[in-house]
């Protein structure tokens, strides 16, 4: 898919060709503005025309024919951005990916399920599956860099997807409705949740000891602990 995105930016699109031809050439500019509905551009696309046959007796009309078809390479990459499909991910250039970027919707990193990551985003199916399993396990992404630190995905592909994502807050995800109780609640506490004593006992005890868990692989790593012993507060 990314070959496809590249590709796309390569081609020409059709009204620019027909935009070489003298006078109403001009038109093939009004419709690349009826098509990706810009209105400053029908309104150029007609005034050009406009011009041209008012002057086609003049030497002016020369200016006028090469000023259409410079004006329509110019538009050419504005035209592709605008008209970029949907199901094709961000650009891997930074410049086209934060020009897409204005004519999409961001997207909640907390909520989005992994179809969006590999194929809005544009992010390689081991870097969502990390992001994807980081959620399941309750982590909520606060800002780009723990995408990198949390979720080691490197700092281009973090930076290329930045102005498609934000980070949503959901209440259900907060400390007690999700694993993290694992960081905050007392060892009777624990307990009353249904986790046994001596369980509850060393999972306090190493966070007192090295600080609070980052995930639930977290917790099975620096515990020991299966996760089938306290899987039912996550």
């Amino acid at each position: 898919m990314i070959s496809q995105s590249k590709s796309w930016f390569q081609q020409t699109p059709a009204w620019v060709w027909l935009s070489l031809i003298p006078t109403f050439g001009g038109f093939a500019i009004a419709y690349a503005g009826y098509k990706s509905k810009t209105k400053t551009w029908i309104g150029i696309g007609i005034i050009i025309p406009t011009l041209a046959l008012a002057l086609s007796a003049n030497s002016l009309a020369f200016v006028i024919w090469i000023a259409q078809i410079g004006v329509a390479f110019y538009l050419k990459k504005a035209f592709l951005v605008k008209m970029y499909p949907k199901n094709l991910p961000v650009p891997e250039e930074q410049e086209l990916a934060n020009l897409v970027a204005t004519t999409r919707d961001k997207i909640d990193i907390n909520e989005c399920s992994k179809h969006e990551l590999v194929n809005y985003l544009g992010l390689p199916i081991v870097y969502a599956n990390n992001i994807e399993s980081l959620m399941n396990e309750g982590y909520v992404f606060t800002h780009v860099e723990e995408l990198i630190e949390i979720a080691g995905i490197p700092e281009k592909q973090v930076t290329r997807i930045t102005p498609l994502i934000t980070f949503g807050y959901n209440y259900k995800k907060e400390a007690d409705f999700s694993w993290k109780r694992l960081n905050t609640y007392s060892t009777d506490e624990l307990i009353t949740c249904g986790l046994d004593g001596a369980i509850a006992e060393q999972i306090v005890a190493e966070r007192q000891q090295r600080g609070e868990y980052k995930s639930l692989i977290d917790v099975k790593q620096r515990t020991g602990l299966p996760f089938t012993t306290y899987r039912h507060i996550a």
